[in-house]
């Protein structure tokens, strides 16, 4: 069990705040398959002060229906120390989440030229300030999100890792590469090994792990107080369930077949348009759709079919022949 200043954790797997994928529709999948710490996608700080409609809206869950009854974290990016923690203070006062994260990972342009997400792995002084002032700001755990650093030549992780512990940060989560690779090459565990080895607070492993297997390789070369999950449970809900199983149990879950694949694929659909309505929520869904028939027979075929179509029904009828199709 991790303890994050009061808060008790029971699983070792985490899923990872995702811009674009973590959203409250998958969310409530993902719940299903038993994520017990979830995050939302990155939400801004500047958006959420000035109170941005679409900010808002990526931090909206719901603990009345039984969907939320895990753990939740909102994942705030930023550099201003004192618009994060008002940001900060608006999450905790109008929405209640179990914990707050600070993204210092992101490595999109758009984020970085900013001076937000992983521009920060350049500035650990500001760092810290910004992660200080979030910590004073609310009665929340703040948890930190990072990188290596921005490339080979400047690894920072050790010293914005030592800077956030001492700022108040209750555990950090690495991802095992720099900035300058983006998702290219082989995360680092070794590196994220060293820095657990040393640090007070847990540290969280994250990148390249697709399988339970590697769940159980990355704790094990690491130490970690658990792992994080990301482009790995795109399309793969799944893996949730699988991790958490053999870590647990030391049990190998049978792999889910097409069927059931288009079967939560259709699932899915229907709650992305529950929530977004039908002209938002297609779009979105088409490169979930996409991630769920990778590598089934023909998925190409029907991955270019449903880039083309704009209507709910248009798309279950697809995917409900080609489910027929599969399991015949």
């Amino acid at each position: 069990m991790l303890n994050l200043d009061g808060l008790k954790i029971n699983s070792q797997v985490f899923v990872a705040p995702m811009a674009g994928v973590t959203d409250y529709p998958y969310r409530q999948i993902l719940r299903e398959f038993g994520a017990e710490v979830l995050f939302t996608e990155m939400v801004s700080s500047q958006g959420l002060v000035q109170g941005n409609r679409r900010t808002r809206k990526l931090i909206h869950f719901n603990r009345q229906t039984g969907v939320e009854e895990g753990k939740i974290g909102v994942q705030l990016f930023g550099a201003d120390p004192d618009i994060m923690a008002e940001a900060a203070t608006i999450v905790e006062a109008e929405y209640q989440p179990d914990l707050i994260d600070i993204n210092m990972g992101c490595p999109a342009r758009k984020i970085v030229n900013s001076g937000y997400g992983s521009a920060l792995l350049q500035k650990p002084a500001k760092a810290a300030r910004v992660t200080e002032a979030v910590v004073q700001a609310v009665n929340l755990p703040v948890t930190v999100k990072i990188r290596l650093g921005w490339d080979e030549e400047n690894i920072t992780a050790d010293e914005i890792t030592e800077a956030a512990v001492e700022a108040g940060a209750s555990a950090v989560a690495i991802h095992g590469r720099t900035r300058k690779q983006f998702y290219s090459g082989e995360a680092d565990w070794q590196a994220i090994a060293r820095i657990a080895s040393s640090c007070e607070v847990p540290v969280i492993g994250n990148g390249d792990i697709f399988s339970a297997e590697d769940a159980r390789e990355m704790l094990a070369e690491t130490s970690c107080a658990g792992i994080m999950l990301a482009r790995g449970i795109q399309g793969n809900p799944w893996l949730v369930k699988e991790s958490r199983v053999f870590l647990e149990e030391g049990k190998k879950l049978t792999p889910p077949g097409a069927g059931d694949k288009i079967s939560i694929a259709l699932k899915h659909l229907d709650k992305a348009i529950e929530f977004y309505g039908e002209k938002k929520a297609i779009p979105l869904m088409r490169k979930h759709l996409a991630w769920y028939i990778k590598g089934l027979s023909h998925a190409s075929k029907v991955r270019n079919r449903i880039n083309k179509m704009e209507q709910q029904q248009d798309m279950r009828n697809l995917l409900l022949n080609y489910k027929n199709y599969l399991e015949d």
